[in-house]
């Protein structure tokens, strides 16, 4: 639905098509299916989404035989509308998360259950070689110094209302956290000024009391243009806490991807988020209406997250081979075997049935 406009294109030798007049491409996903699945008439044609389902809404998708829907669910109870989705003969929902698979499971939904995965760059990783032949150690490359502890967060600043990433809950207990904590210091992976429809960090951080010489934000360009993952893997293993407490996950792939190389974490005690935790914290919270979704979300206590804050910096420092355990059951080779040729064996017999 962004960054292919126009006409098709070729990604490793795969065909990209390129998205519709519509703000979600609902209204040429079937067109697009449609000439696919004419390059091989003897297979049954299967449309795969993996998208919140909310925002399938063309009429046209109820022409096609077989969707097979990887969804996200990240309210609780599960919306209405996804549920809707879920439960139209042509769909055969995929739930990525326990909590999802649970939600479903309530609503009386046959699915099956994948859950996302991460490839084996994910690991611990002190350095990463640079072109010129020199070494790179994550806290270098975010720019901070070996005595401090450091908080990251990864997450996307888009929406605002609500902000589901709880950035405001977060940065206020780092600020409270850091009074009694001057060595504690905040990295952050995302784009700071609301382009992307989100809120003001800048703003966000100075209405907090946090100054300039307590936070980093990585570098732009370097963002927008998409890091080398084992850059990424560097940055993970060089903090001491991921701090990803939000207001609802379909899943969370940052929380798996920071504990495969030794980061513990701090999450909310929602959705599918404390599925995830092999070593950390989760934080507990209260409901928050979503008027949009008819649900609910969970806006995460400050007093909660300053305290697993406290914990963080009270743990061991260094990797946590506890951490690195648990991401290993989301490895991309085990959940391949484990649970997607399966679910692929599954889909097959339904498509042929």
């Amino acid at each position: 639905m962004y960054g292919l406009a126009g006409s098709v294109s070729t990604w490793n030798g795969f065909k990209m098509y390129p998205q519709g007049l519509a703000t979600y491409s609902d209204d040429v996903v079937v067109a697009h299916t449609m000439e696919w699945s004419s390059q091989d008439l003897s297979t049954p044609t299967l449309l795969m989404t993996l998208f919140d389902v909310w925002v399938l809404k063309s009429d046209s998708l109820k022409e096609l035989k077989n969707i097979a829907s990887w969804v996200p669910i990240d309210h609780q109870p599960a919306p209405p509308e996804v549920l809707e989705w879920c439960a139209r003969e042509n769909v055969k929902p995929i739930a990525m998360s326990k909590f999802g698979s649970r939600m479903l499971n309530i609503a009386g939904i046959d699915h099956l259950y994948a859950p996302h995965a991460i490839e084996p760059v994910f690991k611990p990783t002190e350095t990463v070689a640079l072109a010129d032949g020199g070494k790179m150690t994550g806290r270098k490359f975010m720019g901070w110094e070996e005595d401090r502890f450091v908080i990251s967060m990864v997450a996307t600043n888009k929406g605002s209302q609500p902000a589901r990433k709880a950035w405001a809950e977060n940065l206020l207990a780092y600020s409270i956290f850091a009074k009694d904590h001057p060595d504690a210091v905040l990295y952050l992976y995302t784009e700071p000024m609301g382009a992307m429809s989100g809120i003001n960090l800048i703003q966000l951080l100075d209405a907090c009391g946090v100054s300039s010489d307590k936070y980093k934000i990585v570098d732009q360009y370097a963002y927008r243009h998409g890091m080398p993952q084992n850059l990424m893997a560097a940055m993970y293993t060089a903090s001491d806490v991921l701090l990803a407490c939000s207001m609802g996950e379909g899943f969370g792939i940052p929380v798996i991807e920071a504990q495969a190389c030794g980061c513990r974490v701090i999450v909310s005690n929602f959705t599918a988020q404390p599925e995830l935790v092999g070593d950390g914290w989760t934080v507990e919270g209260q409901p928050w209406w979503d008027a949009a979704q008819k649900s609910w979300f969970f806006t995460p206590s400050v007093p909660d997250i300053v305290n697993a804050l406290k914990s963080a910096y009270d743990a061991p420092r260094g990797r946590s081979e506890q951490a690195i355990s648990h991401a290993q059951g989301y490895g991309a080779d085990t959940v391949f075997e484990q649970h997607w040729k399966p679910t692929m064996k599954e889909l097959s017999a339904w498509c042929r049935s």
